[in-house]
């Protein structure tokens, strides 16, 4: 969400960025209930000055009876343009929460993901001498990942991860939590379960309220009982990533200038419906309804210099955790067709997959200065004691299923057995160099 002040003082620009981004809403008709809602205002206000001034002229003394009828005249108006206000508000949230950031005058204008840029590429794609195998052969022969029985029980995209597919995933994890925390994050395991105002805060509902049709979220449908006994019907959701979680962990609040930048990262379960995925990647592990992912976010100044600074750093992190497991990859510049609406500027990272015979997403770096910010009302003072809302950024770390498929796929060896990362070694339990094909499948 942007300042109503700045979108009627760049119009053009904010016109220019919805068209860049592929978003169609009507900018003239915000424009106009804006104008619309303040001159209602100033008419509430004056009303209010007015019947403020009767109150005091009646002070000490029987009001006459012609300030006892002009008082209900204009507790009338009041009431009448105040129910207009609240009609009116309605439609005029529903258009603020629409309107783009404006990009970073230097990323590339694109209609959709195929004009992405790739900026980066670092290591050769995998190379066999044998007939290699995909991830879901190798979890099945390693006897690590179980997709079929992951169906029956969870339904599709339900999978088991199990015996050293299970070391594997936690080493991943604080492989890259370690990494964070060396490099200054704080780390958090945050609540996956959460208010609506989390998801409308950071941007993960396409408009102001949850809608199952677009949104990929899960909704958790039954009530709950509150500590005093009472029944809380409030609509509580499950978490796609930890950022929401660690980015409302001071909504409402007021920094102080001096705890900026703050970084934190967060380890979590995520939960993704995938409904706008429907027949993609539907076999493995690329696109699954549950997982475990570790998530870093800055919060800084209100400053572009000092975000695009964080975002870089936060980038270079996940090029350092790529390249430290072994595994090529590349980076890309998002395009504004490819990007949301609160995004000033967005960088992918991919990772190669020989079962796709191309690279394959792993993550995310995002910089939304302060459209996440005002909707969650994070503010700080600064130096001369203005309130300001902070800006926002977010990068994925890790998520689990992806970076697996890629080390089981590129770290195969002739005999059917995976090597273990050397960087992740010292995390499997065992401190098992490799995984290798049982020969004594009684837990199968």
């Amino acid at each position: 969400m942007l300042d109503i002040k700045f979108i009627r003082e760049n119009v053009e620009a904010i016109a220019e960025a919805a068209k860049n981004k592929n978003i169609k809403f009507d900018l003239n008709r915000l424009l106009e209930i804006d104008k619309e809602r303040r001159l209602l205002m100033t008419k509430l206000d004056k009303i209010r000055a007015q019947r403020n001034e009767l109150a005091r002229l009646a002070q000490g003394g029987r009001p006459t009876d012609e300030q006892i009828k002009t008082g209900k005249k204009l507790k009338e108006k009041a009431i009448q343009i105040e129910d207009q206000l609240k009609l009116m508000e309605v439609e005029y949230e529903d258009l603020m929460v629409q309107v783009p950031t404006i990009t970073a005058g230097d990323v590339p204008v694109g209609k959709d993901e195929s004009e992405n840029r790739e900026i980066e590429k670092k290591g050769e794609p995998t190379k066999f001498d044998f007939e290699f195998k995909d991830h879901l052969q190798l979890g099945k022969d390693l006897d690590i990942i179980d997709f079929e029985r992951g169906v029956k029980v969870s339904g599709y995209r339900g999978y088991y991860m199990k015996n050293e597919g299970v070391g594997l995933q936690m080493a991943l994890m604080m492989f890259a939590l370690e990494k964070l925390v060396a490099k200054g994050f704080a780390p958090m395991i945050p609540p996956t379960l959460v208010k609506e105002y989390v998801l409308f805060g950071s941007g993960y509902f396409e408009g102001k309220h949850f809608d199952e049709e677009k949104d990929e979220v899960y909704k958790i449908a039954n009530k709950e009982i509150e500590a005093d006994g009472n029944s809380n019907k409030e609509d509580k959701f499950l978490i796609g990533t930890a950022e929401p979680s660690l980015l409302a962990y001071y909504s409402g609040e007021t920094l102080d200038i001096r705890q900026l930048p703050i970084k934190l990262c967060g380890f979590s379960p995520c939960y993704r419906s995938e409904i706008g995925s429907y027949g993609k990647d539907t076999k493995g592990l690329y696109r699954v309804h549950e997982f475990m992912k570790v998530e870093q976010v800055c919060l800084c100044e209100a400053k572009v210099e000092e975000a695009e600074k964080l975002h870089r750093e936060m980038l270079e992190i996940s090029k350092e955790l790529h390249l430290e497991i072994g595994l090529p990859y590349r980076v890309l510049e998002i395009c504004t067709g490819d990007m949301s609406a609160g995004k000033y500027r967005m960088f992918d990272l991919e990772v190669w997959m020989p079962s796709r015979n191309g690279y394959g997403e792993t993550g995310s770096a995002s910089n939304f200065l302060d459209w996440q910010a005002r909707r969650l009302n994070v503010r700080y003072k600064d130096g001369e004691n203005q309130k300001k809302h902070v800006f926002m950024l977010n990068n994925t770390a890790i998520p689990s299923p992806r970076f697996i498929i890629a080390i089981l796929e590129n770290f195969q060896q002739v005999d059917g057995s995976v090597k273990i990362p050397e960087v992740l070694q010292r995390y499997m339990p065992g401190g098992i160099k490799k995984i290798k094909v049982k020969k004594n499948l009684g837990f199968k």
